[in-house]
C-alpha cells in the first residue's frame, strides 16, 4: 500500500527541502482544516487545530523517502513527545496521509489559519 504524506513548508516545490522529496510522486494539492501553521521563520511548525484550510502538497513516498523525511522532521522513533515534530494521519481527498506534526510549544510565533506558509514571507 502506498503511502502518502501532506507537506506545507520548506518540503513544498519550490522550497528548500523540496530535494527530498525528488524520488517521490506528487500526486496534487489539497487544504487541510485540522491543522493551523506556525511561522517559525526558515520553516512553519504546524499544531492540530481547526482552521479555514491549509494549503498542502501530497505525494507518495516509497520507505526509504519516508526515513529520510522522518530524519529531517527531527522524528523520534522512540516516543513521539521527543522529537521536534510527530507524524499524525490526516484526511485529505486521496485518503489518510501522514502529516507532521510540531511538538515545542508555539507561544508568540505568527498563526496561520487559512493558506500557506511561504519561505519568502508571502501567505
Amino acid at each position: 500500500m502506498p503511502t502518502l504524506i501532506a507537506v506545507y513548508g520548506s518540503l513544498k516545490q519550490g522550497q528548500s527541502n523540496h530535494h527530498y522529496l525528488e524520488k517521490a510522486r506528487f500526486l496534487g494539492q489539497d487544504k487541510i482544516h485540522q491543522i493551523v501553521l506556525y511561522d517559525l521563520g526558515p520553516y512553519p511548525g504546524a499544531k492540530l487545530s481547526s482552521s479555514r484550510g491549509i494549503d498542502v502538497e501530497l505525494y507518495e513516498v516509497d520507505t526509504p523517502t519516508l526515513a529520510k523525511v522522518d530524519q529531517l522532521e527531527g522524528i523520534s522513533r522512540q516516543n513521539d513527545e521527543q522529537g521536534l515534530y510527530y507524524r499524525t494521519p490526516l484526511k485529505t481527498r486521496l485518503g489518510q496521509a501522514w502529516v507532521y506534526i510540531y511538538n515545542p510549544p508555539v507561544g508568540g510565533r505568527r498563526v496561520i489559519r487559512q493558506g500557506g506558509w511561504s519561505s519568502h514571507g508571502h501567505n
